[in-house]
Formats: C-alpha cells, sequence, structure tokens
C-alpha cells in the first residue's frame, strides 16, 4: 500500500505592543505545487523529526522569523482528505506557533481578513481559529504566549475576540480570569489609549510557567 506523506502546516500567531488584534503569518510558495500563491508555512516531517522541531522548521524557512523570536508550539489538528495535495496522499498535522517582535519578510493577517491559500489552508484556518478560541485562557501555555507575562484588560479583549470573531461580555471575561491559575489582578493601571480609563492590569505569578 502506498504510503501518505506527513506535512506540518503552521498558524503562526502575533500579537505585538502595536497590534490590535491577533494575526497570523502567510508566505508566498516558492516551489510547485501552487508556486506564487500565499500559504501557511509548511514542511514534510523528516524522518525522527518532532512534530515541534518540524513547525519551528517551517515558521523560520517559509516566514523568515528568527529562531529566537519562534516562541511557544503546539499540535492541534490533523487533516486526512486524500486529495488535498495534488502531489499525492498528505496528512496534514496543523500546528500553532507564537512569534515575538521582529522583522521579516511575512505578510501577517487577521482572522478575518485572510485572503485565498494553496491546498486547503483556508479550511486548516477556519478550523484552527474555532480550537485556539477553545484553547485561550486555558492552556497557560499558549495563553501566556499570547497575552505575556503581564497585560492589560484591553489585550485580553483584543485576544478574545481576535479569536472568537465576537467581543467578549467584559464580565464573563473577568471572571473567566480570575479563574486562571496563577493570574492575578494587579493594583496597576495602564492608559492604552489616547481617550476612557486606565486598563486594569492583569500578571501571572513568578510561580507560573
Amino acid at each position: 500500500m502506498e504510503q501518505s506523506v506527513v506535512s506540518i502546516d503552521v498558524v503562526t500567531l502575533r500579537c505585538w505592543e502595536t497590534d490590535s488584534a491577533v494575526r497570523i503569518g502567510i508566505a508566498e510558495r516558492e516551489f510547485e505545487p501552487f508556486t506564487g500563491e500565499l500559504a501557511l508555512p509548511g514542511v514534510l516531517l523528516g524522518r525522527g523529526e518532532r512534530l515541534a522541531e518540524a513547525a519551528r522548521r517551517a515558521v523560520r524557512t517559509k516566514l523568515g522569523v528568527p529562531a529566537e523570536a519562534i516562541g511557544a508550539v503546539g499540535q492541534l489538528v490533523t487533516f486526512d482528505e486524500p486529495h488535498r495535495d495534488p502531489r499525492g496522499p498528505t496528512l496534514s498535522i496543523a500546528m500553532w506557533a507564537v512569534v515575538a517582535e521582529h522583522t521579516g519578510p511575512a505578510d501577517w493577517v487577521e482572522f478575518d481578513a485572510v485572503p485565498p491559500l494553496a491546498f486547503d489552508h483556508n479550511r486548516i484556518v477556519e478550523t484552527t481559529r474555532g480550537l485556539l478560541a477553545g484553547l485561550l485562557w486555558k492552556d497557560l501555555t499558549l495563553t501566556r504566549a499570547l497575552a505575556g507575562a503581564e497585560f492589560p484588560a484591553t489585550r485580553a479583549v483584543d485576544l478574545s475576540t481576535s479569536l472568537h470573531g465576537t467581543r467578549p461580555d467584559p464580565a464573563n471575561l473577568n471572571r473567566t480570569l480570575a479563574a486562571i491559575p496563577g493570574l492575578e489582578r494587579t493594583g496597576e493601571r495602564r492608559r492604552v489609549k489616547a481617550t476612557g480609563r486606565p486598563a486594569v492590569v492583569w500578571a501571572f505569578g513568578e510561580t507560573e510557567h
């Protein structure tokens, strides 16, 4: 029986100080198939290569992100439609990665502004958005990577809105944040907009990782 090839496709996330929403990285493909078309960063899994290692390699080589700027990485879901790749049967293991500020050639777009992508990458983005929304505030590795060790409440609103597609109810969001292990509401307030009240600041304790 012919064996399927395994590809690692990465939904690469950023939410920098200058961003008002989560953005995902895409870039033009250099090789066939779909040369010149936009796609998520992806690589074929090497023999003996760990998934996280392959994901970091994809982000580094396809988006031009320096290795030191690639933070946490995690696994999401597998796409096994046998005709998703014109080269032959290819399983796609979708991963997530969060990157820190850097300079590079990739395009960064919000979830609601993703253009047509090669392969089934639009489906991957649509499916993983819902999965990421479910992980936000529950998976501490993803949450800390996106939000940071400390963050104003406005950033929590931006993260929730980006992944869920709707603005969260403030009272419900506050209850969610208050229930996260190791996360505390500080006495600090931070002005993030020219008008309006300064935002409450939340911070993870030193022992939380």
